[in-house]
This record gives C-alpha cells, sequence and structure tokens, in this order.
C-alpha cells in the first residue's frame, strides 16, 4: 500500500522536472524580486549555477564575461575573459578543451545564457550560466577587479533602469 501511495508523488516529481530546468534550478538571488526578474528573463536551457557555487570552487572554472567591453573594464569576477556578447571571441576561448568547466556571466544572466547556448551548439560541453551574474555577486559582497586586474568596490550598471538591482550600497554603480 504504501507503495501505490508513493506512485503520484514519483509522477509529479518527474513531470515537474521535465517542465524545465527552472523547475529544479540551482541557486537563487538573495532578493525575491530580483530573483523573479531574473528568473522571468531566462529560458534555462543551459545549466544555471548559483553565485556562492562559483564564488566557493576557485580555479574550478574558466570564467567568461559576456559584457560590453567597458562593462568588464569597469569589474569583472576576479581572472574573468572578456568574450563579448553576442560572442564568445575567439581570444576569449584560446586553449579551452571542449570538456572545460566554463561559467558564463553577464550583469543578470540573459545576454550570458544566449553565449552560453552559443558555446555549446559549438560542442563545449560542460558549459554554465552564472545565476544572477555580476549583480548578484556584487549584491552578496563578492570581490571584483577593473581591467587592469585591480580589486573594486564598483559595477557597470548596464543602464539607469537595470542599475537598480544592484542594491550593495558598498559597491558604486557605473552608468555611460
Amino acid at each position: 500500500m504504501a507503495r501505490i501511495g508513493l506512485l503520484p508523488f514519483l509522477l509529479q516529481l518527474l513531470f515537474s522536472c521535465a517542465q524545465g530546468q527552472s523547475a529544479n534550478r540551482l541557486g537563487h538571488c538573495d532578493s525575491p524580486a530580483f530573483d523573479r526578474k531574473v528568473g522571468g528573463m531566462l529560458r534555462f536551457d543551459v545549466p544555471a549555477v548559483d553565485v556562492d557555487s562559483v564564488r566557493n570552487s576557485p580555479g574550478r572554472y574558466l570564467l567568461l564575461d559576456a559584457r560590453a567591453e567597458r562593462e568588464y573594464e569597469v569589474s569583472h569576477l576576479p581572472g574573468a575573459r572578456w568574450a563579448d556578447y553576442p560572442g564568445p571571441r575567439r581570444e576569449a576561448l584560446a586553449g579551452v578543451s571542449l570538456n572545460q568547466p566554463i561559467v558564463v556571466y553577464c550583469s543578470i544572466g540573459y545576454r550570458s545564457e544566449r553565449v552560453a547556448r552559443n558555446l555549446r551548439e559549438q560542442g563545449y560541453t560542460n558549459v554554465s550560466n552564472l545565476y544572477g551574474s555580476i549583480f548578484e555577486w556584487a549584491n552578496r559582497g563578492y570581490p571584483l577587479e577593473d581591467g587592469a586586474g585591480r580589486p573594486v568596490k564598483r559595477v557597470h550598471g548596464y543602464n539607469a533602469s537595470w542599475s537598480q538591482w544592484v542594491t550593495n550600497r558598498a559597491y558604486e554603480r557605473v552608468i555611460d
């Protein structure tokens, strides 16, 4: 009898997983409003990884920044390569094997999801999108560096509307 009662639960779990990765995506943003915004913008057709997983695994991933070069120069995740959008640039992938763990990010995850999808279509097998991207990274107070590799507390906010999602007051929002 207990097995029969378990069957509907297992079927519901299987169905919810089949509805797309958003049902079982990794991580979340600290702000519920930002989480809804990010979750509503993404298709989740590439795996997502949360900022804590990346932060707690230094050196495990090749980090690719899918923002414009001016955004990258203001600040980026330590050690990240500039990939551009809709990129990625060939230089960003120099010497990278097809099975290298890669995490792509942008401001919130929208552009990076497209670059990650492009990489997967090119045959890269271990590519993820950073959920919440650099905005969530800064909101959690994680370190950033500028184009010269110096530590900074600045984030390019993309534009006035999107910069509202950088909520950590320790970080300056830059808009050009």
